[in-house]
């Protein structure tokens, strides 16, 4: 791999993550559908089911390759592609469309619908809309807001019943979700939905101590213990998460536990499953980043954690496309970590 690769977001990558969300997000097959069927009348395709998120592969990959447009058209107004991702929000995001989202993640039956990973990434695309000042920004935020409200509504009705976290590496991860509905919480000012988020927060991970790192397992696309950091890293002040952050990774001087050091080998980039480590690799280097912000740039520990950070980047960045089984979601990952 070469090692002269850019390890910062700009306006190349910008325009091939675009180019590959593009080219996914209205490619209906193939897919994997999240879907309780109540009735013959359920026994739908994807589209029919999900007019706006029925692309990528899968109903939470088509929603965060949509947050992955909206964010690169706001950060790089000049896009060639611009043109073409506005087109596209025109003809999706409409009200008659997000209704019919709506009506069907509301429906009781269906609460554990995208349970909590696509809950949180809904409510991430509704907040980059939001931050959006432009007129249609705002348009496309006000039309989705209806089905952020359902799934804003479905953690404060949850967390108080998650008794206990899930610390899985896939799309069950609790502190994942946290970080970001936490972001939809500050956008629109949900205090409700922050206090809740915080608190449950607190209370699942306040007593971790000297985490094990047992990971990678074989479909990981998030590291379990660093993203349980980050998640601290925003519910604590700077001094709480210190002392915190001082007792989950007391070894992290001596690059220990040393598997958090280590990027993960991808042996088949075609197995969806497998392909999943490129994305560990991807969102450790995120969450490598942004903890190293809270520290002084010469404090060995702000140091080993950059250097962790682009090892992890030049292990999967160049990997973003090549197969449908990653390419249809990796884009997304890059992007966090390259803007970390």
């Amino acid at each position: 791999m070469s090692q002269d690769i850019a390890l910062h977001l700009n306006a190349e990558y910008a325009a091939n993550f675009v180019s590959l969300a593009l080219s996914h997000l209205t490619r209906e097959y193939p897919n994997k559908l999240d879907h309780v069927l109540l009735s013959g009348e359920d026994a739908r395709g994807p589209r029919a089911l999900h007019p706006i998120f029925y692309g990528s592969f899968d109903w939470h990959s088509c929603v965060h390759g949509y947050w992955l447009l909206a964010r690169l058209y706001r950060q790089f107004p000049n896009l060639q592609e611009g043109t073409q991702i506005r087109a596209l929000f025109d003809e999706h995001l409409t009200a008659a469309h997000v209704a019919v989202e709506t009506d069907y993640a509301a429906h009781p039956s269906r609460a554990g619908f995208e349970r909590p990973y696509g809950w949180a990434w809904l409510l991430k695309l509704c907040a980059e809309l939001q931050l959006n000042k432009s007129e249609e920004g705002q348009r496309w935020a006000t039309t989705l807001k209806p089905l952020a409200e359902v799934f804003a509504k479905r953690f404060i009705d949850f967390l108080p019943r998650a008794t206990y976290a899930i610390r899985t590496g896939t799309h069950f991860n609790s502190a994942f979700a946290v970080i970001l509905a936490l972001e939809y919480a500050a956008t629109f000012g949900d205090a409700n939905l922050a206090d809740s988020l915080r608190e449950s927060a607190r209370i699942w991970y306040r007593n971790d101590r000297n985490a094990p790192a047992w990971e990678p397992s074989g479909d990981d696309f998030l590291s379990a213990t660093l993203v349980e950091a980050e998640c601290m890293r925003r519910v604590l002040t700077q001094a709480e998460f210190r002392d915190w952050f001082a007792a989950f990774l007391p070894n992290l001087k001596s690059q220990e536990p040393v598997t958090l050091f280590t990027p993960a080998m991808v042996s088949d980039r075609t197995d969806g499953k497998i392909a999943h480590l490129d994305g560990l690799n991807l969102s450790r280097a995120w969450c490598w980043r942004a903890l190293s912000s809270q520290f002084a740039s010469d404090d060995a520990r702000s140091l080993l954690m950059q250097v962790a950070a682009d090892a992890h980047l030049r292990a999967s960045l160049m990997h973003v496309a090549g197969d449908y089984m990653g390419e249809h979601w990796l884009a997304t990952y890059a992007l966090l970590a390259l803007e970390a």
